[in-house]
């Protein structure tokens, strides 16, 4: 049935519905196949290639089917939401090696929210207050290194807190006072500061102040998911929409009990409090839980093959273009995945920006730039089918540009 025709239909339902018995027309209508509609055409959205990574501006990453069943399951029924964070929220701790855990609306939520337990404590008045600390008798300064200080701990600052940067472990120990709330660190600005893991715990058990590591998108390894609570962090917050590839809208707040417990009193669904408005419905939850699964349980080496393969497919491509070097650079602490750097002589290939005729093209290919001009390229957000197509376009880019 055309949708000229389903509409019409509908239209003349209230007069047709009193004629005869409405009940067989409504089954009718129901019974009418539905519409298959493209929403990306519908709205005249351009898709594309991703060849660049999980970025939270290219719509994060796409979800396993694990994740999309959970979403069309949990959609079909209620269920208290208190109740779901209760047993998913076990159910991802047991897998963390955490006390407690959370969902929560991404990995910034997660410190927002972790930041606002700390504060609040299983006070409700408390948890009003937020932001608004002066008077309140809530402490609040969190201390950091100033290598850490990156544009996700306003997430922090967003609680009324003030951030306290240091650099050595002497002005660390010279911050700490009674006003002090947390210290926080940050794992993939690690190398840049002197204070290390261990050595940070250390500092803050010994003056019995709660820690928490930002560790959103440090994945792989999957490791990392419990290696910071085995160290003794008391709040762990990570990304669900990046490697794990659950809803890009989630994350997971872990540790310790009490504080868990009070990170929830500070969310939804409560209110008159600072997280209302970062809800996360049974359906993300679920469908977060099995994408953690999921990943988990992935043949990790397996994995890192695959994508070191598809690695190898575009390099060759490139490389075959005289004047071009293909060459896989070192891991970060961040986004750890295979990329692979393309760059050519430009005395003999005159391109100025291969990163935009990639994504002008069609199909249109997203890749992140490089040193000098040159490209970056990952391959863990591509499809099968779309590694070789990565592959010839570039070759075929460099290749038109050479004098």
């Amino acid at each position: 049935m055309k949708r000229r025709e389903i509409l019409k239909t509908l239209t003349m339902l209230p007069l047709a519905g009193s004629i005869g018995n409405s009940g067989s027309i409504v089954q009718s209508v129901q019974a009418a196949p539905l519409l298959k509609r493209d929403v990306f055409s519908e709205f005249g959205l351009r898709t594309f290639i991703n060849a660049s990574g999980y970025f939270t501006s290219l719509s994060g990453s796409l979800m396993h089917e694990e994740a999309l069943d959970a979403i069309r399951d949990a959609s079909k029924h209620f269920c208290r939401l208190e109740d779901v964070q209760d047993k998913v929220g076990a159910r991802i701790a047991s897998l963390l090696h955490a006390e407690s855990a959370m969902v929560t609306a991404g990995a910034f939520s997660a410190l927002m929210l972790g930041m606002a337990g700390v504060l609040s404590g299983n006070d409700a008045k408390k948890a009003s207050q937020i932001p608004f600390l002066e008077g309140s008798g809530i402490k609040s300064e969190v201390i950091l290194q100033k290598a850490h200080n990156d544009g996700y701990a306003h997430a922090l600052k967003n609680c009324g807190v003030k951030l306290i940067t240091v650099t050595t472990a002497k002005e660390l120990e010279n911050a700490i006072n009674e006003n002090t709330a947390m210290m926080y660190f940050i794992n993939y600005q690690a190398t840049l500061g002197e204070i290390q893991h261990a050595e940070w715990l250390k500092i803050a058990k010994k003056h019995k102040i709660p820690t928490m590591i930002d560790m959103a998108a440090d994945l792989p390894p999957k490791e990392n998911l419990w290696k910071f609570h085995d160290m003794g962090f008391d709040l762990v917050c990570v990304s669900g929409g990046k490697f794990m590839r659950g809803p890009q809208s989630t994350g997971i707040l872990s540790g310790k009990k009490d504080l868990i417990a009070a990170a929830r009193l500070n969310a939804p669904p409560r209110g008159n409090n600072i997280g209302r408005g970062m809800k996360v419905n049974k359906e993300e939850i679920f469908a977060l839980y099995f994408a953690l699964e999921r990943f988990i349980n992935t043949d990790q080496d397996q994995e890192w093959k695959m994508l070191e393969d598809r690695i190898t497919v575009i390099a060759n491509a490139a490389s075959s273009v005289k004047g071009v070097k293909a060459k896989v650079i070192p891991l970060l602490l961040i986004n750890r995945i295979p990329t692979l750097n393309i760059s050519w002589d430009k005395s003999l290939i005159k391109l100025d920006n291969l990163a935009t005729n990639l994504r002008e093209g069609n199909p249109s290919i997203e890749v992140m730039g490089g040193p000098d001009g040159s490209i970056n390229v990952t391959t863990h957000m591509l499809k099968a089918d779309e590694v070789k197509i990565v592959a010839q376009r570039i070759k075929d880019e460099l290749t038109k540009a050479m004098v």
